[in-house]
């Protein structure tokens, strides 16, 4: 599977972006997926994810609250919709499918990692 994110650009602190991971499978729908973001220099830190169904979220504590994670399966799509933007969430953003079954959070139990997009927040 091949992921192709997009969406990134500048934006003003409090603005809003929205994120897409275009997936090119004909079993997108069977995939739990993971928004995650890397600064120079640090690991990728674990941002967002959703189950196969959509009917399961889960969020990083810094995040909650101001982005949704979403899906359409008919899209093969994933999005990550991004509020009440800070400096602080300046990143690339990468999606990747979770290949293992550790804990979602962490960046080992996924693969396919997608093209990141540069999101940058001016203060």
């Amino acid at each position: 599977v091949q992921l192709q994110a997009s969406g990134g650009g500048l934006v003003q602190a409090g603005g809003s972006l929205t994120l897409s991971c275009v997936a090119s499978t004909r079993t997108f729908s069977s995939y739990f997926l993971g928004w995650f973001r890397q600064t120079p220099g640090e690991e990728r830190e674990f941002v967002a994810a959703i189950d196969w169904s959509g009917d399961n979220t889960y969020y990083a504590d810094s995040v909650k609250g101001r982005f949704t994670i979403s899906r359409d399966n008919a899209k093969n799509t994933v999005y990550l919709q991004m509020n009440s933007l800070k400096a602080e969430d300046t990143a690339v953003y990468y999606c990747a499918v979770r290949q293992y079954s550790g804990s979602y959070y962490h960046s080992r139990e996924y693969g396919a990692w997608g093209r990141g997009t540069q999101v940058t927040v001016s203060s």
